[in-house]
């Protein structure tokens, strides 16, 4: 796997998007319910984001495959003011993401294409994570996990995390909650 800086002047802004929109579907889609609306509106923030630590994964013959988003020691609180439904998505994850601190490695996002799913990619991205976190002498790798995304908290799992605390915020009807995820290092 190949691992690049994500640039929308030469990548696919569009297949970026529909990443994005995987990892967190259902609140896209509570907020503007219709998927593509929701990748449209994706599309459009990308163009004018900070992509210092946003990756994009790609295979041997320069598909992109997946994204790998993180911070190390912070994270970046920012509140996309261009679009009113993604402003709230920032809002809620104000409440549930974890808290990082310093010495630590935030894994924001990591998404593979559904069509490679079930492959072992995701594990195979989080090792190769693991291992440059090590030699980094990076103290923790912390995540969240959705509540309602249990095939990727039991991928963690595996890769050793832990659940360390959980958030969640109700909103009338609509409930969204983390586990938030640790692997120490040292």
């Amino acid at each position: 796997m190949i691992y690049e800086t994500f640039n929308p002047k030469i990548h696919d802004v569009s297949r970026v998007a529909r990443l994005v929109y995987d990892v967190d579907f259902r609140t896209f889609d509570m907020l503007f319910n219709s998927r593509d609306t929701a990748i449209d509106r994706i599309s459009k923030s990308l163009l004018d984001e900070d992509y210092e630590n946003f990756l994009v994964i790609l295979n041997e013959d320069g598909e992109i495959i997946g994204i790998l988003i993180y911070y190390v020691d912070r994270f970046p609180r920012h509140f996309n003011f261009k679009s009113l439904r993604l402003l709230i998505v920032d809002i809620l994850d104000y409440f549930v993401l974890c808290d990082v601190g310093p010495g630590d490695l935030y894994l924001a996002e990591l998404a593979i294409d559904q069509s490679l799913r079930g492959q072992g990619l995701g594990k195979l991205v989080l090792k190769e994570l693991i291992d440059w976190a090590k030699s980094e002498n990076i103290g923790r790798i912390i995540l969240d996990a959705d509540f309602r995304n249990k095939s990727a908290k039991r991928l963690y799992e595996k890769m050793g995390f832990r659940e360390f605390n959980k958030k969640r915020v109700k909103i009338g009807k609509f409930e969204r909650g983390m586990h938030n995820m640790e692997l120490k290092l040292d």
